[in-house]
């Protein structure tokens, strides 16, 4: 009895080596891609002429569709508000020369793609990046608490990823070659209580990339799923930026130096430590009542008091 004890302790000990092992070479190769800037610089140019970012009139998109065209891509922006998009177009061509096109569209609605689609006809796409999304409420709340707008949410968090893949992938797998980025959170990375609703929605997201990229890595195409953690958009109020906060456009440069580290990346490095850190919470703490209690007062004070909410 003694001694398959020692051999099931020995066991344990080897595969938790195993682990640390992986996760020390996942973040050297982070540390690598980061300050080295390894991937070439005419690598995302060479998936194709335009790139399609929806969600593009703020943050996170609004700094795909600039670093993008700086990096000699033709860029189309969808967004809802027209304004918006074109006060971006015309910033982008006089920065960079780039060509823009704008598509308005609302992803809270489900009839927008047969005109998304006859508007990118004709055009050679090489990157998507999926980008929009809603969150009903910055602060944490209980799911009959939050604001009743759950088909919005779901047209917009899951069909849009849909939607959108399908109108752009059959071109991409033709020509074996394109890029796709999905945004999605870390709150995808496991059930979040009292954020219960986007969570779910970006956990969709999650799965259906992986799945993707599985389908059609063979045929020469990169999609990969982001889960950062907090970015400081108009979405999360502005939040102060610090070590983990970052602006939309650090995230966005940062994560470009990843897309080929595998199909899901926080992005960049700092959100990786703390999801590195989050997952060693046994799943009972993550889950108590007392945890939920120090979400909804001790996180909802700091969001309150860090969120500029312009």
């Amino acid at each position: 009895m003694g001694e398959i004890l020692e051999q099931v302790f020995i066991s344990v000990g080897l595969l938790v080596c195993l682990v640390c092992l992986v996760k020390c070479v996942r973040f050297s190769r982070y540390l690598l891609l980061n300050y080295c800037k390894v991937l070439p610089r005419p690598f995302l140019r060479s998936m194709g002429q335009w790139a399609v970012i929806t969600g593009a009139g703020d943050g996170i998109g609004k700094a795909y569709s600039f670093e993008l065209a700086r990096r000699g891509l033709n860029v189309v922006l969808i967004s809802r508000t027209l304004e918006k998009l074109q006060a971006v177009a015309r910033e982008i061509e006089w920065t960079t020369g780039s060509r823009v096109k704008v598509i308005q569209a609302d992803f809270t609605r489900d009839d927008i793609y047969e005109c998304i689609k006859e508007k990118l006809k004709g055009l050679e796409i090489g990157i998507l990046v999926n980008n929009v999304g809603m969150l009903p409420n910055l602060l944490p709340s209980y799911f009959l608490s939050a604001p009743d707008d759950i088909q919005s949410l779901i047209h917009c968090n899951v069909t849009s990823v849909v939607k959108m893949t399908q109108l752009v992938l059959k071109h991409m797998e033709s020509r074996r070659k394109g890029l796709i980025l999905n945004i999605s959170s870390g709150v995808a990375l496991f059930p979040w209580p009292l954020y219960s609703m986007y969570s779910a929605s970006k956990a969709f997201m999650c799965v259906f990339s992986k799945a993707l990229q599985a389908e059609y890595r063979a045929k020469g195409i990169i999609i990969q799923v982001l889960t950062p953690y907090a970015v400081s958009t108009a979405m999360t109020k502005y939040l102060n930026t610090n070590i983990i906060t970052k602006t939309a456009e650090e995230f966005v440069r940062e994560s470009l130096n990843y897309v080929t580290i595998g199909d899901e990346t926080c992005g960049c490095l700092a959100h990786e430590v703390l999801a590195g850190f989050l997952s060693l919470i046994p799943a009972w703490a993550f889950y108590s009542n007392a945890f939920q209690r120090l979400l909804l007062t001790r996180y909802t004070s700091y969001l309150k008091q860090n969120a500029k909410g312009r």
